[in-house]
C-alpha cells in the first residue's frame, strides 16, 4: 500500500510539473497585441444614422457590445432617447492603439 502511494504521488508530482511548465511555455510564446487607447471626436448626423449604426460604425476594439456603445453614447451626449436628428452633432468615441504600445 505504501509503495502504491508513493508511486502514485510521483506520478501526480511528475505530471503537474510536465503539465504546468508546457502552459508556462505556450503563455510565454503568445504575443501581446497593441494597447487600445480611448479617443474622441464628433461627427455631423446623417440622414438615416441611428444611435445602433454609428455605434455598429465606432465600436471596433472598444471590447463593448452594441448596445453598451449605445449606452454610453446617451450617456456621453445626455440623451434620454435613442432618437436623434440630422445636422446635429455628437460625441462619439473610437478606440486606437496607442502611439506608444506600437510595435517598431
Amino acid at each position: 500500500m505504501m509503495k502504491q502511494l508513493i508511486a502514485l504521488s510521483l506520478v501526480v508530482l511528475l505530471g503537474s510539473h510536465f503539465f504546468g511548465h508546457s502552459i508556462m511555455n505556450t503563455l510565454a510564446g503568445e504575443t501581446e497585441g497593441p494597447v487600445m487607447e480611448k479617443y474622441y471626436t464628433s461627427i455631423e448626423i446623417q440622414k438615416g444614422d441611428s444611435l445602433w449604426t454609428i455605434a455598429g460604425a465606432y465600436l471596433e476594439n472598444s471590447g463593448m457590445t452594441t448596445a453598451q456603445y449605445v449606452k454610453e453614447l446617451k450617456n456621453m451626449n445626455g440623451l434620454k432617447e435613442d432618437t436623434i436628428h440630422s445636422g446635429q452633432y455628437l460625441t462619439v468615441m473610437y478606440f486606437a492603439p496607442d502611439s506608444d504600445s506600437v510595435e517598431r
